[in-house]
């Protein structure tokens, strides 16, 4: 049988496959627009995005998307300006202000095709009249650290922006506008995605030309599928939310009832799942929610043989380390020369896993389905 770190790697790499643009968008684009198309977009997916619509469509088409720094692509006729994220800055409100301009004063046989996916709130940025943007990075900011959920982040960006929440489509406005979403939100509501640019909500949206190309769902199932490749029953309990130390102790109970074989399933099995956790940030350490689930997962689990885990964000970052995630295996706790609990309350997860060798580094996979977590019981 696979070793118990290739096999969770295979589970996560199955994953971002299925989530990668190159996979996703193909069957959704069907034939190019007559007239005038403009590509524009933001997010950690936007420029691989717009690399296949070039490949598919071809000329004449051009654009601007916006991307975090290292998520470029090789696109030949749609530029490709990089920002800062998660906290906005100079760059992408520059750029922002650009794709304002090149969709306006376009006519009723025009098209604008926006590409969206996670990290579009940061990117595409324009202040509302009376908002500064050190205003809008410091209320970021503490959002991100207060551990608040992404809707309320999300709501807060809508509030100080000219460009979100349906703002870029009145831009637009007579051409008809198509959104291309990659999902990082649980629901997959079009108006929480890079918070609604084209879409002002959950109704509007059904009236709209929006199409969500993928989400978590899609990569849980292909690395469901990948498990019973491997001969491993899957465990699916889909988008979760939450604090992500509670979140993992609650898995390690699971896990260890498995493990006992008092459970809806056999084991080998794995525990797979998605969504997006919040981390309430007390100490000076480095980590994601990510790393934050994976420490706390082995604390919880306390060496118990036969458990192994993977929780990575698919976009390859987890908060603002390097690294994607984490590997948590039955010896995690007595490799660690330190305290594994200290390291917990300091919120210092890269560091401990960065000691034992164990942190998930990708790079930027220029998608992003939000995390994907794993637990395999032997």
């Amino acid at each position: 049988m696979t070793g118990d770190r290739t096999f969770l790697r295979h589970l996560f790499d199955s994953a971002v496959a299925a989530a990668s643009p190159a996979a996703c968008m193909p069957p959704w684009l069907g034939e190019k627009p007559e007239g005038n198309v403009v590509v524009v977009g933001a997010g950690k997916a936007a420029a691989a995005m717009a690399l296949v619509v070039e490949q598919q469509w071809g000329p004449p088409v051009d654009g601007l998307v916006i991307v975090p720094d290292g998520h470029g692509a090789a696109c030949e006729y749609i530029e490709v300006v990089e920002a800062s994220h998660p906290v906005p800055d100079e760059r992408g409100v520059a750029a922002t202000r650009r794709i304002l301009e090149r969709v306006s004063g376009l006519s009723p046989d025009d098209t604008v095709v926006c590409l969206l996916s996670g990290g579009g709130s940061s990117l595409l940025c324009a202040p509302a009249p009376g908002v500064t943007l050190e205003e809008k990075r410091a209320r970021t900011a503490e959002l991100l650290y207060s551990g608040a959920a992404i809707h309320e982040i999300n709501a807060e960006r809508r509030r100080m922006s000219a460009v979100k929440g349906g703002r870029l489509a009145e831009a637009c406005a007579p051409a008809r506008v198509i959104t291309l979403i990659i999902s990082d939100v649980p629901g997959n509501d079009p108006s929480v995605v890079a918070s609604g640019p084209t879409v002002t909500d959950a109704v509007a949206a059904r009236d709209a030309d929006v199409r969500i190309l993928a989400t978590s769902d899609d990569a849980l199932q292909a690395a469901a599928l990948r498990a019973m490749e491997l001969d491993v029953t899957p465990y699916l309990l889909g988008d979760l939310a939450g604090d992500a130390r509670a979140l993992a102790e609650q898995h390690a109970r699971l896990a260890i009832d498995l493990a006992a074989g008092d459970g809806p399933v056999e084991t080998p099995c794995a525990i797979l799942s998605g969504g997006e956790t919040t981390v309430h940030v007390t100490g000076k350490g480095r980590g994601g929610r990510n790393g934050e689930y994976g420490l706390a997962l082995a604390l919880a689990l306390d060496g118990h043989e036969g458990i192994s885990a993977i929780a990575c964000d698919t976009d390859g970052i987890d908060g603002v380390g390097d690294n994607a995630g984490c590997l948590v295996m039955p010896d995690t706790l007595s490799r660690y020369a330190g305290d594994a609990r200290e390291a917990q309350a300091n919120n210092d997860s890269y560091d401990f896993f960065a000691a034992l060798g164990d942190l998930v580094v990708t790079g930027p996979t220029r998608t992003n389905v939000n995390d994907f977590r794993a637990i395999l019981i032997r």
